[in-house]
């Protein structure tokens, strides 16, 4: 395995040594780590959401509705949604 030295404030020490002091992790390396995957864990449920959205889009068709229209209707839409229309 690699090592990696970073540097950090002392709360964030504290912080990360309360982690390990409440059992969940062995040790600062395996709690960092944790925090590591988790977030590869978020960016690749962000970006398989994002493509199927593109998706979705894809399989829609072309619109034959202006770029002026389509704006208007997602305005009126969110306008709507949130009370102001």
């Amino acid at each position: 395995m690699t090592q990696l030295n970073v540097s950090i404030p002392p709360a964030l020490k504290e912080w990360i040594d309360s982690r390990v002091a409440e059992g969940r992790y062995a040790s600062a390396s395996d709690y960092i780590r944790d925090i590591i995957r988790r977030d590869q864990d978020s960016i690749n449920a962000e970006t398989e959401w994002l493509r199927e959205q593109i998706q979705i889009g894809l399989d829609s068709g072309v619109s034959d509705e202006t770029p002026e229209t389509v704006i208007e209707n997602v305005i009126a839409r969110r306008k709507q949604r949130h009370g102001l229309g």
